[in-house]
């Protein structure tokens, strides 16, 4: 989508979404970014051998989405992500496709600070959720 957004056109309810399938290669790649190398991520028999049906997604993987989200869709470019909270609650496999969905649900005019209520989910189900704080541009004024 990419649409900038300026504070002035932010409404609490608002939302966008944007959608993802897990593979192998993306948790790889991101194990190799961050250095994060559990064996529940990249090692097939050891996330079997921990309980879970096959290699998991890393949670931060998962919320990334939500930057996404925040930064091409809703508030869209130029918004500056500036907090996350979030809860984890279920993992994401490879194969599955994640939503990622984010909602405004305050605006502080003066400030230009917007909280946006984010979630993501799999199959329906939520496999995170929290808010994130974004400062969101005002419209510039013409001469």
């Amino acid at each position: 989508m990419n649409v900038k957004y300026y504070l002035e056109d932010l409404e609490i309810g608002m939302r966008a979404e944007t959608r993802a399938v897990i593979t192998a290669e993306m948790i790889d790649t991101f194990a190799n970014i961050t250095g994060d190398h559990n064996p529940i991520h990249v090692d097939e028999a050891a996330a079997k051998e921990a309980g879970f049906a096959g290699r998991i997604a890393h949670g931060a993987l998962s919320a990334s989405f939500i930057s996404a989200v925040l930064g091409n869709d809703l508030p869209g470019p130029g918004a500056v992500f500036v907090e996350l909270n979030l809860r984890f609650r279920k993992p994401a496999f490879i194969g599955d496709e994640i939503i990622a969905i984010a909602e405004v649900a305050e605006i502080n005019e003066r400030t230009g600070r917007v909280k946006m209520r984010c979630h993501c989910e799999v199959e329906g189900q939520k496999i995170c959720r929290g808010d994130a704080g974004v400062f969101v541009q005002k419209r510039p004024v013409e001469d």
